[in-house]
């Protein structure tokens, strides 16, 4: 399951509400997202239009008064039928753009290999997520969860789930700038099966000096 993403700090401020998608330069500052830190969410504002906006990754539930992550992602199959993601689902939906994506693969020893996947012609990958508002102690601070799918090909050799990866086409209807049936926006959260368009490479430890390809 992803447990961390990169974006690039500047890109994503300028490119997010264009179509096609870019590639992202080289250089520049990169922001590393995990669960309970913040990241940049393109979502529609109050006037309808595209936003850019920094979330806190994660759900916690009503009545905790202080930030716990109890939900870091919502299974695509049941987005529309579990009290805890329906409503988000129907009325909050956003994309985050990333750079790169994690996964981790669960050793015998107990231990998690990491393993960082990205395109190789260097195009942001859109990631499907749903978003609210918690309120704690902190005030009203807006959250996010990504969406996940069963595994490609690729992704599959080491874990059974993978984030939900949205195609420009279908950005519209899933941001809800087009007025599509939720039986239609759930259909777009399918499992990205172009693998061969993207390299899995082993997170180097602090200890390793070179990273090892998965191809």
């Amino acid at each position: 399951m992803c447990g961390k993403f990169t974006q690039m700090a500047t890109w994503a401020e300028v490119v997010a509400f264009s179509q096609p998608l870019v590639a992202i330069p080289e250089g520049g500052e990169v922001i590393v997202s995990t669960p309970m830190r913040m990241a940049k969410v393109l979502r529609l504002g109050e006037d309808g239009k595209r936003e850019v906006v920094s979330m806190r990754w994660g759900y916690s539930r009503p009545g905790n008064t202080s930030f716990k992550p109890d939900h870091m992602h919502a299974r695509a199959e049941t987005i529309d039928s579990r009290p805890m993601f329906m409503e988000s689902f129907a009325e909050r939906r956003a994309i985050v753009l990333v750079e790169t994506f994690n996964e981790g693969e669960e050793l015998p020893n107990g231990k998690t290999r990491q393993w960082v996947i990205r395109p190789k012609d260097r195009k942001p990958i859109a990631i499907a997520v749903i978003w609210s508002e918690w309120e704690g102690d902190a005030g009203i601070v807006p959250c996010f969860i990504q969406v996940t799918v069963p595994a490609n090909d690729l992704v599959s050799k080491i874990t059974d789930r993978m984030p939900a990866i949205l195609q420009p086409d279908d950005w519209s209807a899933w941001l809800g700038e087009d007025d599509v049936p939720l039986k239609d926006v759930k259909s777009l959260l399918r499992t990205y099966d172009d693998a061969g368009n993207w390299s899995m490479t082993e997170q180097a430890s602090p200890k390793k000096k070179s990273q090892m390809d998965l191809f």
